[in-house]
């Protein structure tokens, strides 16, 4: 049963969310693995309650697709009533845990942004499939969590720093396009079918009666577009505001940038350019697109402290690990 329950949680990405106010509390210069240690329990008990919240409100969307069969509520492991049950405690648990870190630190203000970001994952997964781009919501939720993070050194907004804006600018911007294009992908067969608003549907993605996968050039256009504005600000720090010294770490980080940047839009290219809807190889394509994308940010960092380099590695071990022991897989959790 316990398995059912990290299923139901998404726990394959759940080391994605975890990190979100870890990295916010890194660029401010917060090192302490005590500290980092308990935010990323917040963003992970944060992240299984927007997840198990999401799996609900989409149920009668979700039953319809039996690709989806593998989610414990449509294979009816686990109950609505049980789903709400553990998706409060995940919530309470996550609420604890920041309390108790404020009272540690002496800081309360960041429970307001936790509770904003709270709020804004609840209104996506109500409304998420009602109408278009409300993918801005899950967006903005990301961006307060990593503020968060932050805010739990500085204690208030006013004392952040330009470099921590702008990560909690490129975390809402990558979790924009991973919900907006692959996530839009994978899920259009089925979007289609029962009329839900997304982007996807809404610019003409189509599947076939023969499975032919149909993506205008509009959503192409949008998708790249999107990746060129995130690497464009990953770079900026080097040239307008912050890392204004030329060191040999920084050629490392530039040269290591632009070998990431090259994989991610070559992953993007497979996708945007399958010829059949294939929802396995999908599902093994966007594994590997979220931790290309997630890299980006550590990399950029290693310009604060190059041993930032190792969160680029916990994403994948957990989303590996989470598959072998849950679906018996590397790359295609079940569930997503």
């Amino acid at each position: 049963m316990i398995k059912e329950y990290l299923k139901l949680a998404r726990s394959f990405n759940s080391f994605l969310t975890g990190i979100s106010p870890v990295m916010g509390a890194i660029v401010m210069g917060d090192f302490n693995l005590n500290h980092l240690l308990i935010l990323f329990f917040i963003g992970f008990f944060g992240h299984t309650y927007g997840f198990v919240l999401n799996d609900i409100c989409d149920y009668k969307i979700d039953k319809k697709n039996k690709e989806l069969s593998d989610r414990p509520l449509i294979s009816g492991t686990i109950s609505i009533k049980k789903a709400w049950t553990f998706t409060f405690f995940s919530l309470f648990v996550a609420l604890i845990l920041a309390v108790y870190y404020s009272y540690l630190t002496d800081k309360y203000f960041p429970l307001l942004i936790l509770l904003f970001s709270a709020g804004l994952i609840t209104v996506y997964d109500t409304i998420s499939k009602k109408w278009p781009l409300m993918d801005i919501f899950n967006s903005l939720a990301v961006f307060m969590f990593i503020l968060y993070g932050a805010t739990t050194v500085t204690g208030n907004i006013s004392d952040i720093s330009k470099l921590a804006w702008l990560v909690c600018l490129l975390g809402a911007i990558q979790v924009f396009f991973m919900q907006l294009i692959p996530g839009g992908l994978k899920d259009i067969e089925n979007d289609y079918k029962t009329g839900a608003k997304t982007v996807a549907v809404k610019l003409g993605v189509r599947v076939t009666k023969s499975d032919i996968l149909k993506i205008p050039l509009s959503y192409k256009i949008l998708s790249y577009g999107i990746q060129i504005f995130n690497i464009s600000l990953v770079f900026l720090p080097f040239f307008y505001f912050i890392f204004i010294n030329r060191e040999t770490l920084h050629y490392i980080i530039w040269a290591l940038l632009g070998l990431v940047s090259i994989l991610m839009f070559f992953v993007s290219h497979k996708f945007l350019n399958m010829k059949y809807f294939e929802r396995g190889k999908m599902r093994k394509i966007l594994g590997v697109h979220f931790f290309i994308n997630f890299s980006l940010v550590p990399i950029m960092l290693m310009a604060l402290n190059p041993w930032t380099i190792l969160i680029v590695f916990l994403p994948p071990i957990g989303f590996v690990s989470s598959n072998l022991v849950l679906h018996r897989t590397f790359l295609q959790p079940k569930t997503m």
